[in-house]
């Protein structure tokens, strides 16, 4: 009975490895007769009659051109492209540090490094960092969930770092959560209380950004829900304005009058600007310093948000390596470098970028996009494979729910303190032992462009000392 129950398996099984070899041999050439076909119909069809028209056309106008053209033709009206410009800018990638080994010796592995910031250095009352990065302004509301805004205030608190809090409405639970907290002077109407402003550690005054200018735009009342209506403080029917000028500065000179006035309301406390870089950059640099601000926030071409007309992020703005340095020149040469702190925004990803943002002359870095994706981490995976990781962020989305807003905290922490231990290595390489000291001698150009635009020897060029 045993050899015949062992008979029917072997039948079975023979049967069944015949039948998966037939499958294989059919499928293969099933296969084979659908690429034969294809590759003939692709080398013997002319143009007009080819599927590689797609590729050919494709490839000289743009997946993303193409794309957004039938957005554009859908729609009838400006896009609100997230994120910021895909564009290829000439950016900090194309700056390499020096190594030091006997010309210059490397710091001992023994020596600690010091990676403090001042912000406002000559504020009454200034605020010191543990490292030279900084939470973008990120708007509550407008774009992030209170979640995400709460989480991004621990972590960075955790680091020893600020937050801002954006141009949406103020959330008591960051300010709880936030060690340093910078408020933004935003171009609306609301929040812009003496009560809500003496809270925090340094106050912001918003004039433009790097991925809109300093164009206004409104969020009508239709998508104001009730949740954000009672943060407004608004009644059911209003639009949320954000103005394109700062209501208080309608010329250059009303800017001073508004710092004298924050700088009043918060008791000494660090007054800044929020600004994109453009052509007139020397010139805007002089109404902002001659007016008193503490420190100035410049954001490069390459600055994102959450929504912004395509035309605003590809095509307005100054890449943010020639900001920095342009920047950075006028105030030495007018002598503010010591007394106006200057922090840099706009693609700022790695620790490398941030090092080099300093070297050009930054004391510090703006970091938004990827604070977000350090946040959020593992738990991408929750909207993923079906919905982009921002529906795990954005305010309202379908999965913002399920943030764990601990989770995220500790995650952005992670990533802060393993960027500061790079800068740290880093900075020893280049044989010193504090941010300060990190400069613009450090730096070599690896494009004939980069090094014009920022005063910098070549990759190539011959040392001589």
């Amino acid at each position: 009975m045993e050899k015949h129950q062992m008979a029917k398996a072997f039948k079975i099984g023979a049967a069944a490895a015949a039948g998966a070899m037939a499958a294989s041999i059919l499928t293969r050439r099933f296969v084979n007769n659908v690429h034969d076909k294809a590759v003939k119909k692709l080398i013997k069809n002319p143009y007009d009659k080819n599927m590689f028209e797609l590729i050919s056309s494709g490839s000289r106008i743009g997946l993303q051109t193409i794309v957004e053209t039938d957005m554009r033709a859908t729609e009838g009206k400006v896009l609100a492209r997230p994120m910021g410009s895909p564009k290829k800018f000439p950016n900090l990638d194309d700056l390499m540090f020096n190594i030091s080994q006997l010309y210059v010796m490397p710091t001992p592995l023994e020596q600690t490094v010091d990676t403090r910031v001042t912000i406002g250095k000559k504020a009454a009352k200034p605020f010191v960092i543990d490292m030279p990065i900084m939470i973008a302004p990120m708007a509550y509301g407008e774009a992030l969930s209170r979640q995400a805004k709460v989480a991004l205030a621990r972590g960075a608190s955790m680091a020893g770092i600020s937050n801002n809090t954006g141009e949406g409405p103020f959330l008591p639970e960051e300010r709880k959560a936030a060690r340093y907290l910078i408020y933004q002077y935003h171009r609306g109407d609301w929040d812009k209380t003496p009560q809500i402003m003496s809270q925090c550690d340094g106050i912001e005054i918003q004039l433009g950004q790097g991925a809109i200018g300093g164009v206004g735009h409104v969020l009508k009342a239709k998508n104001i829900d009730r949740e954000l209506r009672k943060a407004y403080r608004y009644p059911k029917g209003k639009d949320a304005v954000t103005h394109s000028r700062q209501p208080e500065v309608q010329r250059p000179q009303d800017l001073e009058k508004l710092v004298k006035k924050l700088r009043k309301i918060g008791d000494g406390i660090p007054i800044g600007i929020k600004m994109a870089a453009g052509k007139h950059l020397e010139a805007d640099l002089e109404w902002m310093c001659n007016a008193g601000v503490d420190y100035i926030a410049m954001e490069g071409a390459e600055a994102a948000t959450k929504g912004s007309a395509p035309i605003l992020q590809d095509d307005f703005g100054v890449p943010l390596i020639f900001a920095i340095s342009r920047a950075t020149d006028w105030l030495e040469k007018h002598n503010f470098k010591d007394s106006v702190s200057l922090i840099a925004a706009g693609r700022i990803r790695t620790p490398g970028d941030m090092l080099k943002a300093c070297a050009l002359g930054a004391d510090a870095c703006y970091i938004g996009a990827i604070a977000i994706f350090a946040m959020s981490h593992i738990q991408v995976i929750k909207p993923l494979p079906f919905e982009p990781p921002t529906q795990l962020v954005w305010y309202k989305a379908k999965y913002s729910g399920k943030f764990n807003v601990d989770q995220g905290a500790k995650a952005l922490h992670r990533f802060l303190i393993s960027c500061k231990e790079e800068m740290d290595e880093a900075i020893k390489a280049l044989g010193k032992t504090a941010i300060k000291e990190v400069n613009r001698e450090d730096l070599m150009a690896l494009t004939e462009l980069a090094a014009k635009g920022c005063q910098l020897p070549m990759v190539y060029e011959p040392f001589l000392h």
